[in-house]
């Protein structure tokens, strides 16, 4: 009894360490958000809050520069158990020379990018052990780092705002050995992630790769096989009043907050259950072979558009390659749209 017992709270352990993940960043969010305000306009303890936006406001850059990195938090037990949930695996098919730095791009988004998280923003999957000689920054949306607390959270990850200016710097301000990760697709890649379907949104976003020709960073495509197979993600029926809420709710995200939102389920606290837990299904990023990008200041779009064919075909290849041992059959396709 004592055996299965020490089983069930594993599980529950497991279960619990994702179930915390989002709503820890509500959390975090809130405090600030209503804290704030609260403080100055209704307490007297108004010089709190001035503190805390003057700090804010001395402290602005730092998320588009050096951030402030914890080896401690990305290495915390909480993540080992959210990674075991799944699980969750980092393969690498090539090495990563420090001579250089790099942009792994990350296929696909899923709906909430499980792998990108626990492979690039932890050590869960032991990332400094696979790649040694790497210091990662996975990459996310700009408006998370306006909000105190939270940008702290996340910058002690090793996470930085998706935005030129963050990307430039750590690309050629610090040196070799760094590697950004962008998950391309976005929310849009979202809206197609659903189980046994494999499509990345890629042909109208260039902006990575005159990155990478801007900043001579090599050119690295990753995918976690499985992440689609994570949710169900529910398309209701036209003409129905679910539709009707489904397209607008997802209009009004798009307009306010940038983001696209799906309509999804999981399991629930039990495996049995229906809920909006991720299922239990494995998750397996496989890092490829870095491209080579030569360095221009200013290049054209004949030059993108080379390179942006040249990674497409190298992603082409990595799923080709590693499909059948992860998960999918050797008949499905990739489709790049």
């Amino acid at each position: 009894m004592a055996f299965f017992s020490r089983l069930d709270l594993q599980e529950g352990l497991r279960t619990l360490s994702v179930l915390q993940w989002i709503p820890v960043y509500i959390i975090l969010g809130t405090i600030p958000i209503v804290g704030i305000p609260y403080l100055l306009l209704f307490s007297s303890l108004w010089s709190l809050s001035v503190l805390s936006l003057t700090w804010l406001a001395y402290d602005w850059s730092t998320h588009s520069q050096d951030g402030r990195r914890s080896s401690w938090v990305r290495k915390w037990t909480l993540w080992k158990y959210f990674q075991s949930y799944f699980p969750i695996k980092l393969v690498k098919t090539h090495d990563l020379p420090a001579k250089h730095n790099y942009i792994i791009v990350s296929h696909p988004h899923g709906v909430l990018s499980f792998g990108a998280f626990i492979n690039f923003a932890t050590e869960a999957t032991g990332f400094s052990r696979i790649f040694p000689s790497i210091t990662p920054f996975l990459t996310t949306l700009e408006g998370i780092f306006w909000i105190p607390i939270v940008r702290d959270y996340v910058m002690s990850m090793g996470i930085c705002p998706v935005s030129e200016l963050a990307l430039k710097h750590k690309l050629t301000q610090k040196g070799s050995g760094n590697a950004v990760i962008i998950v391309v697709g976005g929310a849009t890649e979202a809206l197609l992630c659903r189980p046994g379907v494999s499509t990345v949104y890629l042909k109208n976003h260039k902006g990575f790769v005159k990155l990478a020709l801007k900043t001579g960073a090599y050119l690295v495509p990753s995918y976690s096989f499985g992440e689609n197979e994570v949710f169900n993600q529910e398309t209701f029926p036209e003409g129905t009043w679910l539709r009707f809420f489904q397209k607008n709710f997802q209009k009004i995200g798009k307009k306010i907050l940038g983001l696209n939102f799906c309509t999804f389920h999981g399991r629930g606290l039990t495996r049995e259950s229906w809920g909006f837990l991720p299922f239990n299904h494995p998750i397996t990023t496989v890092v490829g072979e870095p491209l080579a990008v030569p360095k221009i200041n200013d290049p054209d779009k004949e030059t993108v558009a080379k390179y942006l064919e040249l990674y497409t075909s190298a992603l082409q290849k990595l799923f080709d390659q590693h499909k059948a041992e992860y998960g999918l059959s050797e008949t499905q396709e990739l489709t790049i749209i």
